[in-house]
């Protein structure tokens, strides 16, 4: 008989799978900062210093006292005396003192006395040494005060941070050239079915090339995970037992796709149960597709078994192996997923009481976005190959007019 009779709701499904993962303790290692995007921070990072370190100019033009030009216009401009210029990349030798200015350039350093910044355009040399400006500067105008970024002590990222371009920035404007990043997780990836050959070689009839490997091992690594395939298992117990065995000894956790399904042929569920406790904890879950998931912890690894067609097995993926591989790597498991609002342009119609993921196209429009539904079988993988994202149709819904916002989640 087949054992998923009772399926289970996904976010029941997630708890339980959760519930029984160790807490996570990534392996670390320090790296130079400039090799560190897309790496996970071990640690939470406190900066060393006061950024910036000197209240400065963020435009070209006049360092003032703000209320001396209090009233500035260009029927009545106003006339302060030039004591000097701003060297770059120096501090000032001289003050700003009532009615006066300074000529002072972008990142300059703001003399002492000086609280705001005129534009250069709002303002003409009048005589020699004396400058006309023609528009009011209100106190911080045009500058950036010292510490106003970042200050000494302050934390500015936190653990479980992965690195994007901008922080990359951040810490090396702080000096900090080598960062601690937890070392990715490793997940080993089977594949299974005597129908399954690798991709380099041509079908024969009967027989499809293995794409789940190397999707499944993209979504892994663009995740912070590190992916290590362990090729294809043809439909024999032992054969499976001792790939599976063996990637469990080899790896933080194991994905297996195909040989899920409620068949004679159903192998990994028992070879799940056999290789470490507690085991299976979930087969079956109530979305669509992906029916046949397997969810179980090998003695504290876990061991996914995900459908064999191209579409389930990376919707599901992408609900139960990517939080995995982000908690693992010591990010937020729970971080929500990047979405775009748009509008349904169809109306799609979806199995009662079963939770469903259903993939669109995103139309740019003048009022925003269209989502345009891709009608699937969930063995063609240019379903998704061609798709933006995904939006969710709950269970209790059994579809969705055309016209109703949805949140399309970008895959």
């Amino acid at each position: 008989m087949p054992e998923f009779l009772k399926l289970m709701p996904p976010d029941e499904a997630t708890k339980m799978f959760f519930d029984h993962i160790p807490p996570a303790r990534p392996r670390t290692e320090n790296i130079p900062t400039v090799q560190a995007l897309g790496r996970v921070l071990a640690g939470p990072i406190v900066a060393p210093e006061t950024l910036p370190a000197f209240s400065r100019s963020t435009v070209d033009g006049f360092a003032v006292r703000a209320p001396d030009t209090f009233g500035a216009s260009d029927a009545l401009p106003i006339y302060l005396d030039l004591v000097g210029e701003v060297p770059m990349g120096a501090k000032p030798g001289f003050s700003i003192e009532p009615n006066h200015a300074a000529i002072i350039h972008t990142g300059g350093m703001l003399p002492e006395g000086a609280d705001a910044v005129v534009m250069m355009e709002y303002t003409q040399m009048a005589r020699a040494n004396e400058v006309e400006l023609m528009r009011a500067a209100a106190v911080g105008e045009n500058i950036i005060k010292a510490g106003e970024d970042v200050l000494e002590g302050q934390e500015v990222l936190a653990g479980g941070t992965r690195l994007r371009p901008a922080q990359i920035g951040g810490l090396l404007a702080l000096g900090i050239t080598e960062v601690t990043v937890s070392i990715p997780p490793r997940f080993g990836i089977l594949s299974s079915g005597d129908e399954v050959i690798p991709p380099e070689q041509r079908p024969k009839i009967g027989q499809v090339r293995d794409t789940n490997s190397y999707s499944l091992s993209a979504l892994i690594e663009q995740n912070g995970g590190q992916a290590v395939r362990y090729g294809i298992s043809p439909d024999n117990p032992e054969a499976l037992r001792s790939m599976v065995e063996k990637a469990l000894a080899e790896n933080d956790a194991v994905v297996i796709t195909a040989g899920s399904s409620a068949s004679t042929r159903d192998l990994t569920s028992k070879i799940i149960n056999e290789l470490g406790k507690p085991g299976v904890l979930v087969h079956g879950v109530n979305v669509r597709p992906g029916k046949p998931t397997i969810l179980g912890v090998c003695d504290g690894k876990p061991t996914i078994g995900l459908p064999g067609n191209p579409v389930s097995a990376l919707v599901i993926a992408g609900l139960f192996v990517r939080p995995v591989v982000r908690y693992l790597a010591g990010m937020p498991a729970g971080e929500p997923r990047a979405f775009v609002p748009a509008r349904l342009s169809l109306n799609v119609s979806t199995p009662d009481g079963r939770e469903s993921w259903v993939p669109v196209r995103l139309i740019a429009g003048e009022n925003g976005y269209a989502a345009e539904p891709i009608f699937f079988k969930s063995n063609l993988i240019f379903t998704l190959a061609t798709a933006d994202g995904l939006i969710k149709i709950p269970a209790a819904a059994n579809g969705l007019a055309a016209g109703e916002d949805v949140r399309v989640y970008l895959i």
